[in-house]
């Protein structure tokens, strides 16, 4: 993931191509190492330099989605934790009725409404990621609140926000850190879904599903095309979940 992120944070200052997006149709569809390390595009660009720029506007969209989700969620949860009753269980079949929808089509469904863009593609993957930060977070804070040390800050007269921000957060933190980095994967995929439907963000901002979608034309003639950006995708899913996987070997003394 490193290099992934470090392409991101260096491509709006460099990239291998000084203009990644001048046409150049002269040099369209050069295969790799003749035309720059991954070859050109259908119109003379960096094939680099785009994946490159991608990944900042890959990352930005997921990160921020799930950011919302995850602040949004987790309220929606503490709130169905502490109060329980009729409140708590409304919240909960709320969220159920979201996640009962397949996310990658919900997600595409909205961002059709709503029309192109960065915050229509990343509102649509925050409101349908919602429900996931939502379960998690009812579900171990009901275990945290069910604690003897709870019991004993309520009977100190602690408040239910004071609870929450003292005792509950601190023993959820783990639990929202490692859903943040899976839904990351599963966000950056859905985001690169709406790219290829043309649904993301509008052009000529670089787009890894997008770059997909150009590339079908030339499946036959440039398979480069179509490789680059797939195996970015892969990769990057790939390492989110492994981090994931980390975070929850890490966290979690059961597993050690």
């Amino acid at each position: 993931m490193a290099p992934l992120v470090a392409a991101a944070l260096v491509a709006p200052f460099w990239t291998p191509s000084a203009a990644p997006f001048r046409l150049r149709l002269g040099e369209r569809l050069e295969a790799p190492l003749a035309g720059g390390l991954l070859g050109t595009d259908q119109l003379g660009r960096d094939v680099l330099s785009l994946l490159m720029l991608g990944a900042g506007n890959s990352l930005a969209t997921a990160a921020t989605a799930i950011l919302i989700a995850a602040i949004l969620g987790a309220a929606v949860g503490l709130i169905a934790a502490e109060t329980g009753g009729r409140t708590g269980s409304a919240l909960m079949r709320g969220a159920d009725v979201l996640f009962a929808f397949p996310p990658l089509l919900s997600a595409m469904m909205l961002a059709a409404a709503l029309g192109t863009g960065f915050w229509s593609a990343t509102t649509a993957i925050a409101l349908f990621t919602l429900p996931v930060f939502a379960r998690v977070t009812r579900s171990t804070t009901a275990s945290v609140l069910a604690r003897d040390f709870v019991a004993a800050a309520r009977a100190l007269g602690r408040s239910g926000p004071a609870i929450a921000r003292h005792h509950v957060l601190p023993n959820i933190a783990g639990a929202l850190a490692i859903q943040i980095s899976l839904q990351m994967g599963l966000a950056i995929l859905t985001e690169a879904g709406l790219g290829y439907l043309g649904l993301g963000r509008p052009p000529p901002a670089p787009s890894w599903g997008r770059m997909l979608a150009d590339a079908q034309t030339y499946m036959g003639s440039a398979p480069w095309l179509a490789l680059a950006p797939g195996c970015t995708i892969a990769l990057a899913v790939l390492g989110f979940n492994l981090i994931g996987d980390g975070l929850r070997d890490r966290l979690d003394p059961r597993r050690r």
